[in-house]
């Protein structure tokens, strides 16, 4: 197999992208010659040996209802296995197009109307929608600010769980938009805390192959079976791999009665068969990707570690926090001293650059932005010029 050229610039352009060819409408313009760096989605193609597969798959020319067949787990159960030291059982896993539909029906089966969710903020925008549309109360916890990354309030976590009980606390792990990896110590104090105050805690660990040089992820499911009752991890090759339209996700629920509950959850909602390029792309890229991904991750190190640099000499004003997993840098803006729309408009018409704005994050993402870095370098370093005419 050729070795992935990262640097390549690939027009995605009229492939129905969301990134790229619907920034117009969301943005309510006509046109628009701005870069696009905001949704999480990389723009690199995916291995090669994950488009060798779908094409054989492809000229096999029948596509009549699938199942995922030993083959798929497998793969992913020897994945986990290999990059991240996680025993997996076959038992375990549930799929679900996508992990923000399958946390909506957790939400559903777990909660009750009015009942709190917790998240922890900067919050992932989708986490509020699918609690607040599903008529749940959002409690957010945030997270302290610091030079090493963010960490998380305990006190104030007791606090909320003590006066709401909530059934319910999404975990994000790694975080997203701060990029921190929560270690072991920090998950056996949450998970403590919550299994006190009997609160089921869902992981989304979509972001874990993601990671830094140096730095390990730990999932919910490392520490130990006198958790199980009380946790639930969601995983995915798309972030990983590129596969985001290609939608599958695993959710992991060692508890059998929580299993079954959410098996018959997806039963009730006729989501029984899955898609056949889904399953084969996600298997082969679990079976073939390894290489693939230290390819990627030390670009994507780069990557980091040249827009910091290029941030400290330019463009002084911008800040970026501390991470160690994802692609996504969060960076503080706040010595500007604009507010979030006078600094919106300023990204669009004197950077020309689309970002995801801080305060789609909640209240403690004002003043902030979130950069895609998961791009061509060359996106990097039109991104910086443009930064540098923001002032």
């Amino acid at each position: 197999m050729k070795s992935p050229d990262f640097n390549q610039i690939i027009d995605r352009h009229n492939t129905s992208s969301v990134k790229w060819d619907f920034l117009g409408r969301d943005l309510h313009l006509d046109k628009t010659d701005l870069l696009p760096m905001w949704v999480s989605d990389f723009d690199f193609q995916c291995p090669e040996a994950v488009l060798q597969t779908l094409y054989s798959r492809i000229e096999h020319g029948i596509f009549g209802y699938s199942e995922r067949d030993d083959h798929y787990y497998q793969a992913a159960i020897d994945w986990f296995s290999r990059h991240h030291k996680l025993t997996l059982c076959h038992d375990w896993f549930t799929s679900i197009e996508g992990v923000i539909p399958g946390l909506a029906l957790l939400i559903q089966m777990l909660s009750k109307p009015g009942e709190g969710v917790v998240v922890q903020g900067p919050y992932y925008a989708s986490f509020a929608k699918i609690i607040t549309m599903n008529g749940r109360m959002m409690i957010e916890n945030p997270l302290l600010e610091s030079l090493d990354g963010y960490k998380i309030n305990y006190d104030h976590l007791e606090q909320m769980l003590e006066q709401h009980r909530p059934p319910l606390l999404v975990l994000c792990n790694p975080h997203n938009p701060t990029g921190r990896c929560w270690n072991s110590d920090e998950l056996l104090r949450l998970l403590i805390l919550c299994k006190r105050y009997g609160t089921t805690v869902i992981s989304d660990e979509i972001w874990a192959d993601l990671i830094l040089p140096g730095e390990k992820f730990t999932s919910i499911l490392h520490l130990g079976n006198e958790w199980h009752s009380n946790v639930i991890a969601a995983t995915s090759a798309s972030k990983t791999f590129g596969l985001s339209s290609l939608r599958i996700s695993n959710f992991l629920i060692p508890d059998p009665g929580l299993r079954r509950a959410f098996k018959a959850r997806l039963d009730a909602h006729g989501l029984d068969v899955f898609n056949a390029l889904s399953m084969t792309a996600a298997t082969a890229a679990y079976q073939h990707g390894d290489v693939w991904l230290d390819e990627l991750q030390h670009y994507l190190a780069e990557n980091r570690c040249w827009f910091g640099q290029a941030l400290t000499s330019a463009v002084p004003w911008c800040r970026m926090t501390k991470a160690e997993g994802t692609y996504l840098a969060w960076l503080d803006c706040r010595d500007l001293g604009l507010d979030d729309d006078t600094l919106q408009r300023a990204l669009l018409q004197k950077a020309k650059i689309v970002v995801s704005m801080g305060w789609s994050f909640g209240d403690k993402g004002e003043g902030f932005i979130r950069v895609n870095l998961g791009c061509p370098r060359e996106y990097l370093e039109k991104a910086i010029a443009g930064l540098v005419q923001v002032t």
